[in-house]
């Protein structure tokens, strides 16, 4: 039997431990409430009304840039989106830009996973996440293959191709006489023609290999232009094997693979310290100085990087900006006239005549502002949990910048949807990462590495063009029904081909 005392005590004790617990769980309680009321008073991102599953899909057109951009003339320049099962922050003001590139340029210089680019890639600057390997890669690029000498050694190139550019233009104009030209497939053919030379000198043109190149390059941009089905869905990835966007995929990259074995083969075999890209990287990959070492792999990844996006981005530039000359006659008298005021008379505009025309510089500006070559900025995805604007941002989040909506920004641009090249003269305003209201390249860790060859490209190309020949719309089209709708994909084209006549070949060239 237990002593009365004892019992006592027993009970005492038992009340002592109940009083304890019922303390704690009140702390816990207390603080998880404080926790949840904080949570409750931050500033939610403003996100337009979704619906089960889909979420805000049903709000989005083929044309996705122009989807967002009048959502966020509604909810603001930061808003929240899901795409399926997934979350997305759509950045459209060149402030919200800043915030993203250059205030947590850092926490935002990595790239999400996405199923299509992790099988399309070999290890590139594109779509590689934020880590030494990247580094080593952009450094390569930039100082290897895209620095001021590099880039003088590519003029002849370049202007080789223009003058073939030309060539093709003044053969149609005298043995097609009346018919247009499809202006488009002409120049598609002059940027892969380039950027051949470019990467590997002459081999992959003499060994017929151009009708391969072309139908990697199209697939390639249909491909990254689409979600899979796990990169909207997650928890119904499984089916991306049966709806066979993967397998189209890895398709095209078994044939880039095979491409790059041949034409690395080749260099390897007669490799003699070549200016190509393909030859640099090869005298580069035992490079004691290089950490980590450049693999074979990433070699193919840069090389992908040069014609994925050497070709598409530069040549869609200078359609759009003879689809706006070609609208705006009086914009591109004013361009001939500058032009052919200062080169002479059926003369090829060379290189060094460029830094000589202000008007064409801001032609190209213009129409890289209303018609960025990829519109929404590869995506990017936030390394660490920061706040933007009042806004936490959680770790992880996936990011999308609308650079078309920031280029139709009425606070800072005039007459936002006009095309008037006349707003960059005499102007400080560059695309080259330090003007957030004028992103077509980006800016920050994940800016464009190529920039200054494409416009010097483009510049080129537009120049001699529009000096050396006289242009018309074709027979039955009129300006007012010239239509500047554009198409669905991850590089936006004009929707309809660019059919012109061509008159008055300067007889002297």
């Amino acid at each position: 039997m237990v002593p009365p005392q004892e019992l006592h005590f027993t009970s005492m004790q038992n009340l002592s431990l109940l009083s304890i617990y019922l303390f704690s769980v009140f702390i816990l309680y207390s603080i998880a409430k404080r926790k949840s009321f904080s949570k409750s008073r931050e500033k939610l991102i403003p996100s337009p009304p979704k619906l089960p599953f889909i979420g805000n899909l049903h709000q989005m057109s083929s044309l996705y840039h122009q989807s967002l951009y009048s959502l966020s003339l509604k909810y603001g320049p930061l808003m929240l989106l899901h795409f399926g099962e997934v979350p997305w922050l759509i950045v459209s003001s060149s402030d919200m830009a800043r915030a993203v590139m250059r205030t947590h340029g850092l926490t935002f210089a990595s790239r999400p996973s996405a199923a299509v680019s992790e099988i399309l890639r070999f290890g590139d600057i594109a779509f590689e996440p934020y880590n030494e390997d990247w580094r080593m890669l952009r450094k390569i690029f930039t100082i290897h293959l895209m620095s001021a000498k590099k880039l003088i050694s590519y003029e002849k190139i370049r202007e080789e191709e223009v003058g073939n550019l030309i060539e093709k233009i003044r053969n149609h104009a005298s043995l097609s006489s009346g018919n247009p030209i499809e202006l488009r497939k002409v120049l598609f053919s002059f940027m892969i023609d380039l950027i051949c030379r470019v990467v590997s000198g002459k081999f992959i043109i003499e060994k017929g290999r151009y009708a391969i190149m072309r139908e990697v390059v199209e697939e390639n941009f249909r491909l990254v232009g689409r979600f899979s089905i796990g990169d909207v869905f997650p928890s119904f990835s499984w089916l991306e094997g049966i709806i066979g966007l993967s397998r189209k995929a890895s398709r095209n990259k078994k044939r880039w693979d095979l491409f790059f074995e041949e034409v690395i083969q080749a260099h390897a075999e007669g490799n003699k310290g070549g200016d190509n890209f393909v030859d640099i990287l090869l005298s580069l990959k035992n490079d004691s100085s290089l950490n980590p070492d450049l693999s074979m792999n990433q070699i193919k990844g840069l090389m992908l990087d040069a014609f994925a996006a050497g070709i598409d981005t530069t040549y869609v530039t200078i359609d759009w900006a003879m689809c706006e000359l070609i609208k705006n006659p009086v914009i591109m008298k004013k361009l001939r006239e500058e032009v052919r005021g200062i080169v002479k008379h059926g003369d090829m505009v060379t290189t060094e005549n460029l830094n000589k025309f202000g008007y064409l510089k801001a032609v190209i500006k213009e129409t890289l502002r209303l018609h960025p070559p990829i519109p929404l900025l590869l995506p990017r995805e936030s390394m660490e949990e920061c706040k933007i604007n009042g806004f936490t941002v959680p770790k992880g989040t996936k990011v999308l910048i609308n650079a078309w909506a920031i280029g139709r920004e009425e606070k800072s641009w005039e007459a936002p949807e006009v095309f008037m090249p006349e707003r960059f003269l005499g102007s400080q305003l560059d695309y080259k990462g330090n003007y957030f209201q004028f992103i077509p390249f980006g800016a920050g860790r994940r800016i464009c590495p190529g920039i200054v060859f494409a416009t010097a490209t483009a510049e080129l190309a537009l120049a001699n063009m529009v000096h050396l020949f006289d242009w018309e719309l074709a027979i039955g089209m009129t300006r007012e029904e010239f239509n500047m709708s554009e198409s669905p994909g991850f590089s936006v084209h004009r929707k309809d081909e660019l059919e012109l006549l061509v008159k008055n070949v300067h007889p002297s060239y």
